[in-house]
């Protein structure tokens, strides 16, 4: 999910996506652009920034914009920016904006070694979205969930659970002081992006998109295709065609992932599960789950039952280090099956109650990521039985959306590409590489990499392949041959 998440899980992440945006085809054939001076057109006052750890040339500067921009006179809120400047500016391109799902300036702190090279010709610049300012000061009526989310079964426990998170919803926008729950959608993060670079004072800019910031980055390309240069996209979704199709997508990514925990389960003596077939003790546990939900309790989260469709969410998407996430995770099944369920108590329950709070899903939900109606969530589950259907329940985070009171700002539509240049996009193969490609496809000419390995956002990894790439095509507009894969480092 995204901002509330993000910040909640900083400290343990070490990092967060940035988003980005695009490149005109004829462009690919000519060389690199002339050096441009750094222009300043008085709108930015830059100023020393007075955060810890960072970079002792970055300068921040504020904006001003407003909540709703259909009245741009109406209230307004302030987005922070941080900028490093060129190191080279003799040979300065122009700028590189990084639109981040939430925390850009902590994006472009922390991974300031890691843009070295690309900062030798651009500008750097990154900021804080409009999230933050809502995760600042949302109201308390906001965090308290509006259901115990569950998969319904029928029309009546759909429109039941629409009905309750309806009412959280209108519970929310009400005590909302700033406006912001209503104007969260990426289209209006796109017009914030261009208020920056129009104060930026430039006439085109290259984009770092990452992550959850590919829904503003394609509400950018619908809106202003005429003011990008180049567009990097690093394990983005696709907002344009649909969240449901976007979970099926997803769909062989968790099979492929419970099958390389098994494989490597079987070859790992400290695995619980070591000397069984992981896997199918894993989906047993998910059907058992489904029939006899297991009893646990929480310090944080309190009672609640594991259902295997609540299971599923706790399939780990990284090993992590020294593979610490899959010997828990295994450590977890074995006791779950036991009917010991505390190994899952923490993580599942927050997700459960995460997904059903109004505080976060405000940030989505005008994206379209709400299910219409029963009609939408059973023809998801036809196709997704067909994929993988032991994961064919709603989606957890979609389903929290049900129930959204406001129009949809901005609805999954084909995205117009008439003009635009290609894209160059990097996404992990056990992870995020089939929604980047995805998202790259719906662009002609555009080229996506695959990284043979596990993780998310790459080029904030600090993996050198996709830093060699990405720094490649933002700054000479060359693209690498398709069917170029970079090795997991």
């Amino acid at each position: 999910m995204n901002a509330i998440r993000a910040r909640n899980q900083s400290k343990r992440r070490g990092r967060r996506a940035w988003p980005v945006i695009a490149v005109t085809a004829a462009m690919l054939a000519m060389t690199a652009p002339a050096a441009s001076a750094s222009p300043d057109d008085g709108r930015l006052g830059w100023r020393q920034c007075g955060s810890d750890g960072a970079p002792s040339d970055m300068r921040c500067a504020s904006i001003e914009v407003p909540v709703d921009w259909a009245e741009p006179e109406g209230q307004k809120i302030t987005l922070d920016l941080a900028r490093l400047p060129a190191t080279d500016p003799a040979r300065r391109i122009g700028t590189v904006l990084g639109i981040s799902s939430g925390y850009g300036i902590q994006d472009l702190t922390r991974s300031a070694a890691d843009l070295t090279e690309l900062r030798r010709r651009f500008d750097l610049v990154g900021y804080d979205t409009r999230t933050t300012t809502w995760v600042a000061r949302m109201p308390q009526a906001c965090m308290r969930p509006g259901a115990s989310l569950h998969d319904p079964r029928s029309p009546k426990e759909f429109a039941a659970l629409a009905a309750a998170m309806n009412d959280a919803f209108e519970q929310c926008r009400q005590a909302d002081p700033t406006g912001l729950s209503a104007h969260l959608d990426a289209l209006s993060i796109a017009r914030d992006t261009e208020a920056i670079r129009e104060a930026l004072g430039e006439e085109r800019l290259s984009f770092l998109v990452g992550g959850t910031g590919g829904s503003a980055a394609a509400a950018y390309v619908r809106l202003f295709p005429q003011r990008i240069r180049a567009m990097y996209l690093d394990g983005v979704n696709n907002q344009p065609e649909g969240w449901p199709a976007q979970r099926l997508l997803a769909l062989p990514v968790m099979r492929g992932m419970a099958t390389r925990f098994a494989d490597w389960c079987a070859a790992t003596p400290a695995c619980a599960l070591h000397g069984e077939d992981a896997e199918a003790v894993w989906l047993g546990l998910l059907r058992d789950a489904d029939r006899h939900p297991i009893p646990v309790t929480s310090s944080q989260y309190g009672e609640g039952k594991l259902t295997g469709w609540l299971l599923t969410s706790a399939l780990p998407l990284d090993p992590g280090p020294q593979n610490a996430g899959w010997l828990a995770f295994a450590d977890a099944v074995d006791k779950a099956r036991r009917g010991d369920g505390s190994g899952f108590a923490d993580q599942v329950l927050f997700t459960a109650r995460f997904a059903a709070t109004p505080a976060a899903l405000v940030m989505s939900c005008g994206d379209d990521r709400g299910y219409t109606g029963y009609a939408q969530l059973q023809d998801f589950r036809r196709k997704a039985r067909k994929i993988a259907p032991e994961y064919a329940g709603a989606a957890i985070d979609a389903l929290g959306c049900t129930g959204w009171p406001l129009p949809v700002a901005n609805p999954s539509r084909p995205l117009p590409t008439r003009g635009l240049p290609p894209f160059l996009g990097v996404g992990t193969t056990w992870v995020d590489h089939t929604s980047t490609k995805s998202f790259t496809a719906m662009i002609p000419g555009s080229v996506t990499i695959p990284y043979d390995g596990p993780g998310h956002v790459m080029y904030l990894s600090g993996k050198k392949c996709p830093i060699r790439h990405a720094t490649r095509y933002l700054t000479d507009l060359t693209l690498p041959e398709p069917g170029t894969v970079c090795p997991a480092e």
